[in-house]
């Protein structure tokens, strides 16, 4: 029978292990520590645990959980091991000592050497250095433990294993700011530069300790900073080049790219990916072959390449954000956590990509293959979420094994193992007996009922969902970047931009000119008249029975009603009228004023006439000044008593108030008024823009215009 697969967690009051599939119980030799314990790590060959409280670091073996030896550090924050799990680094907050000197606050550890109380004395301290910063703390080992690495200012340094106090090698490039040791037998780094003084960001890749040229490298822009990610076998190495913010505007994030370059030097190039948006995910598979991408926008697209580059396969589309292999290759897991449902689908990729089973893992926030690759952990933790904290295994054709639930769960992961352990046998026949917890959990889970759905209106149930509202993978329209950080005109930035309608005005149809009145016949639109709704050919209707009606009046002679024109003449101008609207000249007077009032004449204004009470006043013909024989006024008794008679005016043709003529002359009178305005601001010392000196030039036009319309000033 295979050992059983592990986990550790530390939670507010502990740490604890747990002997996974198929007993799931905690390890029985190990004494559970309590207290504020900050971290806890297992080596990467699964040999040991360890993990940090204020006092000291203990190390136990993980298979039975003795202890195995005790390092006197103090406040440590980290902790991690070499991969063959001989040495035990430790990294405490920097700090200075009584001198003013950085005290050396990286050690690194011999795990075994004396008893249990070894370290005491710490002589089985190896080596010490200075590392001001938690983020990149630890030192890079070459899978052997021959060589490590750590980076400092424009350079890489070298050390064999064994003795850390002097520098081996040393790798000189400048700007460097970040390395990835191969985890292959080839012993190759790679390394990044940033953008500096105008040259391109480059990762180049050298061969211990030939560094004398670069065996490959790449060049390129908007890589404010990489990720840097070897396959098992360090034959291959993609980079994930992304920039801190968007200069393009299309979003609040920094822009991705990816690239890919061997080891040898044999092949680079740029990793091309059909759909625009974020690159959220990238992972290399066990067999070294292959690698999986989620990106683009949601919903996001996932993608599997060979090791060329090549697209192989994709999957549907779907809100993920999250891609895992299996230990041995055969399933991937493309998940959507943090923001996104949490659901997790299963892929079997040796039966031609096949979906096993979609997981509700709601929350979620570790997410990790057992050394099996039969199970997976999920847990909710904290700071993330203080609520609900716990661990869940699930088998990976879907059912739920074991749940425990924990107050605030600060850390979980697996025990490493070797796949060659573990027999390689059918993962999903047959299929385990969940654990009592999993079975007590499921009880009391309820059936999930219907979703409800987002909320419509009355008018729009029962309706087809419109494409615009739809996500892209439920058959909606595709996502569209307008290239700023805006809502832009369309709805949510899906599909075509929405018309401008205003409420209680006529619908434009599509083909309408801009500016053209609503209701005016598009050239050709006559042929789509069975293309209109049934309100809109109505109306249609009604507007050609009118103008066929209005030109039969005019061809018989007969002036327009009061119902048909609209409104009629009104002799009179407004009296009182501020100097500013008694300048407009060419305007009729407002509707609202009273017409009982006797105003002045104005030799600019035409007269006009308005029926009130339902009857129709008209106003005598004048004669023009000009011919010097004005004609009287014949007043009415009742109105000469109380109105005086108004002064002669010109005769002059009526024009509606909102005849197109009408409107062109109010609008060039309006431009003057502004040309006059201008004219005061220049002379009053203001400095004026280039625009409004240009608008100035046009004077003459505008009242040429004006002529030709057949004003007079």
């Amino acid at each position: 029978m295979a050992a059983p697969t592990q986990f550790a967690y530390r939670t507010l009051k502990g740490i604890g292990v747990v002997d996974a599939s198929p007993v799931y119980e905690p390890l029985s030799g190990f004494q559970r520590p309590d207290g504020n314990l900050r971290c806890c790590v297992y080596s990467p060959d699964g040999r040991y645990f360890a993990w940090a409280s204020p006092e000291r670091v203990t190390v136990v073996d993980a298979s039975v959980g003795h202890v195995i030896t005790s390092l006197a550090a103090q406040n440590v924050y980290e902790l991690g091991f070499s991969p063959l799990g001989t040495f035990i680094i430790t990294w405490q907050r920097p700090g200075k000592d009584d001198n003013g000197d950085a005290v050396k606050n990286l050690k690194v550890w011999r795990v075994l050497e004396g008893g249990p109380d070894a370290g005491e004395e710490e002589h089985n301290v190896v080596g010490r250095f200075v590392q001001k910063s938690q983020t990149g703390w630890n030192l890079q080992y070459t899978y052997d433990e021959q060589y490590c690495a750590r980076v400092v200012t424009n350079e890489v340094q070298f050390y064999q294993s064994a003795d850390l106090g002097t520098v081996w090698n040393k790798l000189r490039v400048e700007g460097v700011t970040d390395f990835a040791v191969s985890p292959g037998k080839n012993h190759s780094i790679a390394v990044f530069i940033p953008e500096r003084k105008g040259l391109p960001a480059a990762v180049k890749v050298f061969t211990v300790p030939n560094f004398d040229a670069a065996v490959s490298q790449k060049n390129f822009f908007k890589g404010d900073k990489v990720q840097l990610k070897w396959n098992d076998e360090g034959t291959s190495l993609i980079v994930l080049a992304q920039t801190e913010v968007d200069k393009s505007g299309k979003t609040y994030d920094g822009e991705a790219t990816l690239y890919l370059l061997s080891a040898n030097g044999g092949f680079d190039s740029r990793i091309d990916l059909d759909k625009k948006g974020p690159i959220y995910d990238v992972t290399w598979s066990p067999n070294s072959k292959e690698f999986g991408v989620v990106y683009g926008y949601i919903p996001a697209k996932t993608t599997i390449f060979n090791v060329r580059a090549v697209a192989t396969h994709s999957f549907a589309l779907a809100p993920r954000n999250t891609i895992l292999f299996s230990p041995r290759g055969r399933f991937v897991l493309v998940a959507g956590f943090g923001t996104l449902v949490g659901q997790m689908d299963i892929y079997d990729l040796e039966k031609n990509y096949n979906k096993i089973c979609t997981i509700e893992a709601s929350n979620a926030s570790v997410c990790e293959w057992s050394p099996d690759g039969k199970h997976i952990l999920t847990a909710i933790t904290s700071p993330r979420l203080r609520v609900d904290n716990g661990v869940r295994i699930w088998h990976v054709g879907g059912g739920l094994m074991y749940n425990e639930e924990f107050q605030e769960l600060y850390h979980v992961c697996w025990r490493p193992q070797s796949t060659l352990i573990h027999p390689v046998a059918n993962p999903l026949s047959p299929v385990p007996t969940p654990h009592a917890s999993a079975l007590a959990y499921l009880g009391t889970v309820k059936t999930p009922s219907k979703p409800a759905g987002a909320y419509r209106p009355p008018g729009a149930r029962g309706t087809l969902t419109p494409l615009a509202f739809k996500r892209e993978d439920e058959g909606g329209a595709a996502y569209i970047s307008n290239g700023s950080l805006s809502l832009g005109s369309g709805v949510n930035g899906f599909g075509k931009p929405r018309k401008r309608e205003v409420p209680g005005a006529e619908a434009a149809s599509e083909d309408q000119a801009a500016g053209a009145a609503p209701g005016a016949t598009p050239t050709g639109a006559a042929d789509g008249d069975e293309n209109l709704s049934k309100t809109a050919l109505r109306n249609k209707k009604k507007r050609e029975a009118k103008k066929a009606k209005e030109a039969a009046d005019k061809e018989a002679g007969l002036a327009p009603t009061a119902d048909s024109a609209g409104t009629a003449p009104l002799t009179g101008t407004a009296e009182g009228r501020s100097p500013e609207r008694r300048d407009r000249r060419g305007h009729a007077r407002s509707r609202s004023k009273s017409t009982t009032e006797p105003r002045p004449h104005s030799p600019h204004r035409r007269p006009i006439t308005r029926s009130q009470t339902g009857a129709t006043t008209t106003t005598p013909a004048r004669h023009s000044p000009s011919n010097g024989t004005p004609r009287p006024s014949a007043p009415t008794p009742s109105s000469a008593a109380s109105v005086a008679a108004p002064p002669d005016t010109p005769d002059l043709t009526l024009i509606s108030p909102g005849g197109a003529q009408d409107k062109k002359i109010r609008a060039l009178l309006k431009k003057l008024r502004a040309i006059d305005d201008l004219k005061m601001r220049r002379a009053g010392g203001e400095k004026l823009e280039g625009t409004q000196i240009r608008k100035m030039e046009t004077e003459e036009g505008v009242r040429r215009e004006l002529e030709g319309l057949g004003w007079r000033d």
